[in-house]
């Protein structure tokens, strides 16, 4: 490779992965996409009808409209954690009250598959916070510099970074009357102690 070869750009999939991945992060996306998984079995189950044969199985219930009703208004719930972020609450809520009645109205909540999808997405969505975007720290500039040159000595500044030396390392005095040892706690500059 030479400076002059171009830089290859991501590829078409990456770019759309990566856009994904942070639209998905900016909005409870798994919370809508358990609450509108739920509503499919809610809303499916009573009007299936299973074909053994010459023979014909058909799970209508009286409830059949109030189950079509549940699953459409927990896919909407779904669709709405995705796209009214600020709804999140509102819209976990319902989803945990519509899973709740579909127990009673919709064959146990769709067998059961359909309530816990939707009890799952809703709990999701009121567990949800929006992330805090993080705040550009300032470069501090205390107005000190380190001095440099033929003339600098190296204990001219401590460096932050560097392990404090530890007292236990050192002579083995005791201290004041307090019974405190040197060796067993060192002072640190915020006016606390660091223990070992």
């Amino acid at each position: 490779m030479s400076a002059e070869t171009p830089v290859q750009s991501a590829g078409t999939f990456t770019r759309l992965r990566l856009r994904f991945r942070a639209w998905r992060g900016s909005r409870p996306f798994w919370a809508g996409l358990f609450t509108a998984l739920g509503g499919i079995p809610i809303a499916y189950f009573p009007y299936a009808t299973l074909k053994l044969g010459n023979m014909s199985i058909a799970m209508a219930t009286t409830g059949g409209a109030a189950s079509l009703i549940i699953g459409v208004l927990l896919i909407t719930l779904g669709m709405t954690l995705w796209f009214q972020q600020a709804t999140r609450i509102f819209a976990g809520v319902a989803a945990i009250l519509l899973a709740l009645v579909s127990l009673v109205v919709s064959n146990i909540g769709g067998f059961l598959m359909g309530f816990l999808l939707a009890m799952i997405g809703g709990a999701l969505a009121l567990s949800w916070v929006p992330g805090k975007e993080a705040p550009e720290e300032p470069v501090e500039d205390d107005g000190f510099e380190a001095p440099t040159g033929e003339g600098a000595t190296p204990d001219a500044y401590e460096d932050p970074t560097a392990s404090p030396k530890s007292p236990a390392a050192g002579s083995h005095e005791h201290g004041d009357d307090d019974g405190e040892a040197d060796g067993v706690r060192a002072a640190v500059p915020n006016g606390g102690h660091r223990v070992g």
